[in-house]
């Protein structure tokens, strides 16, 4: 039988191969759109494979995790243009129900020589991954939202291994970027956390903010070790406006 993981693979897979058999992973009466810029049920699917398969598009999973009814991927896409991507999916009786994204221009390497997907990839610690879920989950609730940088380092190990394309390596490159300068406002700013998503060592935060002033949908990947969070990848996605959605579903 085959696993969310599984089913996550074969569908974004068909966006590579044009398999219209892919499609059917997606249970087209259920099916919750929450890429603002695709339209609502198969019609909209039926439409971005077409879009998307004039492009000669490339699909190459990084890391591809699953969390219960969940599974989300890291991904490279190459649609003409090289993307980063993480994509997550809801399932119920082995079909995807809900899905949301968020997908960047691939940019770097960084000041540190890394790319936005480089880096480890093996699962391990499965018994851990409710206390690393809640150890995330407090780390964006209490630094990342309300801003208590003193606490940065109960969290994050001072050699950190940064893979966000304008960040370098360590914990003190992180804390310049979430720092409040004098104009009061800072590069990264985070306003909510909508999901926590987990699977031994890695956990996947989605949150809300704003980018450089910009509203903004924020996906970070964590790889937790020795109770701090070595390894980080990211992707910021700008949020469009309320009247170019495609859908009335909303980014989160």
């Amino acid at each position: 039988m085959e696993t969310n993981r599984d089913l996550l693979k074969r569908f974004l897979g068909g966006l590579e191969t044009g398999d219209a058999m892919a499609a059917a992973v997606v249970n087209e009466d259920k099916y919750v759109q929450h890429n603002p810029q695709t339209h609502e049920g198969s019609e909209g699917i039926a439409a971005l494979f077409a879009r998307l398969a004039k492009t000669s598009p490339r699909v190459s999973f990084k890391r591809v995790f699953e969390d219960g009814d969940f599974a989300f991927a890291h991904i490279e896409y190459d649609f003409s243009s090289l993307r980063a991507a993480f994509e997550v999916f809801r399932f119920e009786d082995g079909q995807a129900v809900e899905h949301w994204d968020n997908i960047q221009p691939l940019l770097g390497p960084n000041r540190s020589g890394r790319g936005m997907l480089d880096g480890a990839t093996e699962i391990s610690d499965l018994d851990k991954t409710e206390s690393n879920r809640e150890f995330a989950r407090a780390f964006v609730q209490e630094v990342l939202i309300a801003g208590r940088l003193e606490k940065l380092a109960d969290y994050v190990a001072g050699d950190l291994m940064q893979h966000n394309p304008d960040l370098s390596d360590g914990v003190e490159a992180l804390r310049a970027a979430l720092e409040l300068p004098e104009t009061g406002r800072s590069k990264l700013e985070y306003e909510r956390l909508y999901r926590v998503l987990a699977e031994g060592n890695f956990v996947l935060c989605v949150s809300e903010g704003r980018r450089l002033e910009s509203h903004t949908s924020f996906y970070d990947l964590f790889r937790i070790e020795a109770g701090r969070i070595i390894e980080h990848w990211s992707t910021a996605e700008e949020i469009p406006p309320r009247e170019m959605w495609k859908n009335d579903n909303g980014k989160f």
